[in-house]
């Protein structure tokens, strides 16, 4: 695990990286006292949590304890949640400063909701999103394209009786291993990535080869038709190796390695997301 320490408003906010879960922790009562100003953020904190667990509100559950840093310098168990609790928990809290926060939630929930009646509003806000972050809009459609690639690929999984969730990550353990010579993990550590999306930051050759093996994966999948978990494994091992060994060619051909250190631009927190939609709306 690695701690590290945001500012909200001069407000400290403790939070924890868990490697094993890849997942942020924040620290609830530091997320309370930034919100609310409350003298003692602790005692806040205490009394909601026995409201929530009154009302049957199943976040309570979801915030465990882990050892944070204390003003003290000690190493102290502190009450945290991750990101997606840390919102729900935003929603119960009548604070002003809470309010951006619950406009910009209402908001993506809109958005979600439009997009499940026209998946192509997703494409175009996908598309905005990246150019805001500084894409090129060349990069941007092969990033558009290796996600109907990954489509494909687990739709692909789903016919063969792949399960989502652990089975997905350990066959795209495979094909990245066989392309990269690397788990995901370890590619993302080389890139200094935690919690942030692989293949947001890959270079263009990155992007292809990857595609490449996960186009290969699902063209061989669909000739001999795997029936077993371990069959689909092989299947994501020769898809990988395709573009594996097309990744050895180019690095022999150019005298430099594919993949690399670099990385995209880092990501915005969700505080900073929020001002800048703020100061989109008070555009006139």
């Amino acid at each position: 695990m690695s701690d590290k320490i945001a500012l909200f408003e001069n407000k400290k906010i403790r939070s924890v990286w868990v490697e094993a879960e890849e997942e942020w922790y924040f620290s609830v009562v530091d997320i309370v006292g930034a919100l609310t100003g409350s003298a003692d953020p602790a005692a806040y904190w205490r009394k909601l949590k026995q409201r929530l667990k009154a009302e049957g509100n199943e976040t309570v559950t979801n915030c465990h304890g882990l050892k944070m840093r204390a003003a003290d310098g000690k190493m102290r168990l502190t009450d945290v949640a991750s990101t997606e609790d840390i919102l729900r928990l935003i929603q119960s809290i009548p604070s002003p400063k809470a309010e951006p926060f619950k406009l910009w939630l209402a908001r993506v929930g809109a958005e979600r909701i439009e997009e499940t009646a026209d998946p192509e509003l997703a494409i175009d806000r996908a598309f905005e999103t990246y150019l805001k972050k500084g894409y090129t809009k060349e990069w941007i459609h092969q990033r558009l394209l290796s996600i109907r690639i990954r489509n494909d690929l687990t739709a692909e999984w789903d016919i063969r009786g792949v399960k989502k969730g652990v089975e997905y990550a350990i066959l795209t353990d495979e094909i990245t291993k066989a392309w990269a010579g690397m788990t995901t993990r370890q590619y993302k550590s080389l890139k200094g990535l935690k919690k942030e999306n692989l293949r947001d930051n890959m270079s263009d050759l990155e992007l292809v080869l990857n595609m490449l093996a996960e186009a290969t994966t699902t063209e061989i999948s669909k000739t001999v038709k795997p029936e077993t978990f371990n069959e689909n494994a092989n299947v994501a091992r020769q898809g990988g190796q395709v573009a594996g060994n097309a990744r050895k060619e180019i690095e022999t051909k150019t005298g430099r390695p594919v993949i690399t250190k670099q990385n995209a631009i880092d990501f915005t927190n969700v505080i900073e997301l929020v001002g800048e939609i703020e100061k989109d709306d008070s555009q006139p």
